[in-house]
C-alpha cells in the first residue's frame, strides 16, 4: 500500500517481536509494513511470518553493520535483547548499544526499547540483602537492560522505553508450570511471599508496542510500563485450580532457597523475584493495568491467557 511506513523488528520470531509482527499484519488500516529481523531466514518461524505477509530480513545482533542495513529505510524499530541465550550482561549491553547506534545511523524516527529496571538503583552492590552476581550486578538480566536505557536516550532518535512484566508464557516456556512435589500436590513456586507479581501475555507486549508506534505523539521520549494483571502467588494458583479443575497450591519459598535451585540462572531469577517483592509498591506502580488497557484494549488478564493456553500445559 502507498505511504506505508516500515517497522523493523528485532527478535521477530521471539515472544515479544512476534506479537508486534502479527499486530502490524492484523491491522485493518495497514498503517505499517513489518520487517521481521532474524538470524536465520530459513527457520520455520521466519517462514511462517513470511507467509503471513512480513518482509523477512536476515541480520545478526553481533554485527552492527547488519543492523544498520536492517533498519535502513524504515520509519521505526522495536529493539529487544536475548540475555538467556548467552547469560552475559556485558554482551547484552553491547547489543543494545549497537542497536541504538544503528538506529541513529539509519535515521529512524522512532525506536521502542524493551527494557526493565536496573535493580542496583534500589539495591547497591554493597547491600547484602541479596548477593552480588558476576561481580557487578544484582540481577544481571534486569540490570543490563536498565543500564542500556541511556544508549537510546542519548542517541538523538525519538525513543520509547517499554517496561515489560513477567510474561505468563514463562509457565510454558521456562519450566515454571505447576509441578508435583514430594507430597504429590501440584504447586507453583515463587519467592514472592504475599506480594503481587505484575504479569502479561507476551503477545500483548507486541500489541502495546504497535499502539505506541501508532500514537508517537503520546509516547515519544517517555517510559511506559505495561501489565495485564497484578496477582499474588495465591491468586495465580487459584486461577490454575479453577481453569484446570485440579488443586494447585502456591509454594512461597524464601529467595535463598530459590537461588539454590539447580537450573541455569536460578540465582539471577531469585534476586529478580526478591527485588519485585522487596520493592513491590514501586514495581507495581510502574506497570499500571488501567493505563495498559487504554494503550491496548485487547489486553488479557491471567485467566483469559490461561484459558487460551490450557492445552499447551498438561497438569
Amino acid at each position: 500500500m502507498k505511504n506505508q511506513k516500515t517497522i523493523s523488528i528485532i527478535g521477530a520470531t521471539g515472544s515479544q517481536g512476534q506479537g508486534l509482527v502479527k499486530a502490524i499484519l492484523d491491522d485493518p488500516d495497514k498503517r505499517f509494513r513489518a520487517r521481521a529481523i532474524t538470524r536465520d531466514y530459513t527457520s520455520d518461524k521466519a517462514q511462517e511470518l513470511r507467509k503471513l505477509g512480513a518482509d523477512i530480513f536476515e541480520a545478526d545482533v553481533d554485527d552492527k553493520e547488519s543492523l544498520v542495513e536492517a533498519f535502513d529505510g524504515a520509519y521505526g524499530a522495536f529493539c529487544v535483547t536475548f540475555f538467556w541465550e548467552h547469560f552475559s550482561p556485558e554482551k547484552e549491553m553491547e547489543h543494545a548499544k549497537d542497536m541504538a547506534e544503528a538506529a541513529k545511523e539509519a535515521k529512524l524516527q522512532h525506536v521502542i526499547w524493551s527494557t526493565l529496571e536496573d535493580t542496583r538503583k534500589w539495591v547497591p552492590l554493597d547491600d547484602d540483602r541479596m548477593p552480588t552476581l558476576m561481580e557487578n550486578y544484582k540481577t544481571p538480566h534486569l540490570d543490563a537492560k536498565g543500564a542500556s536505557d541511556k544508549f537510546f536516550i542519548n542517541s538523538g532518535v525519538p525513543y520509547t522505553l517499554l517496561l515489560t512484566s513477567f510474561y505468563w508464557d514463562n509457565f510454558i516456556n521456562f519450566g515454571m508450570a505447576p509441578q508435583k512435589g514430594e507430597n504429590g500436590e501440584l504447586a507453583i513456586t515463587f519467592p514472592m511471599g504475599d506480594k503481587k507479581l505484575p504479569g502479561i501475555a507476551s503477545e500483548d507486549i507486541g500489541k502495546a508496542a504497535f499502539q505506541i508506534f501508532k500514537n508517537p505523539e503520546l509516547y515519544k521520549n517517555k517510559k511506559v510500563g505495561i501489565a495485564g494483571e497484578h496477582l499474588t502467588g495465591e491468586q495465580m494458583a487459584e486461577v490454575f485450580s479453577e481453569v484446570y479443575g485440579k488443586d494447585v497450591k502456591y509454594n512461597a519459598v524464601p529467595p535463598d532457597v530459590y537461588r539454590s535451585f539447580d537450573f541455569p540462572g536460578a540465582d539471577d531469577l531469585g534476586n529478580m523475584f526478591q527485588f519485585k517483592a522487596d520493592f513491590n509498591e514501586d514495581y507495581c506502580a510502574a506497570r499500571n493495568v488501567e493505563n495498559s488497557r487504554k494503550l491496548n484494549p485487547e489486553l488479557k488478564n491471567f485467566r483469559e491467557w490461561l484459558q487460551n493456553n490450557k492445552s499447551r500445559m498438561q497438569l
